[in-house]
């Protein structure tokens, strides 16, 4: 069972960072969300897929 939340997570982070990668914004933007998605594990995935989302290109315009 943990071995599958395990994949989970790493399969949700992956996710999240080709997306930030993605994004119109700067390249030190996308740096400082990846590095915050992926140093916060679950809570960072959370934050990120339910608010962070819609509004990176806003903070780092």
């Amino acid at each position: 069972m943990g071995t599958i939340i395990y994949i989970i997570g790493v399969v949700l982070a992956v996710l999240a960072v080709l997306d930030i990668l993605k994004k119109p914004i700067s390249t030190i933007g996308k740096v400082i969300s990846v590095v915050l998605v992926l140093i916060t594990s679950w809570v960072g995935l959370v934050v990120y897929y339910l608010y962070a989302k819609n509004h990176l290109t806003e903070w780092f315009k």
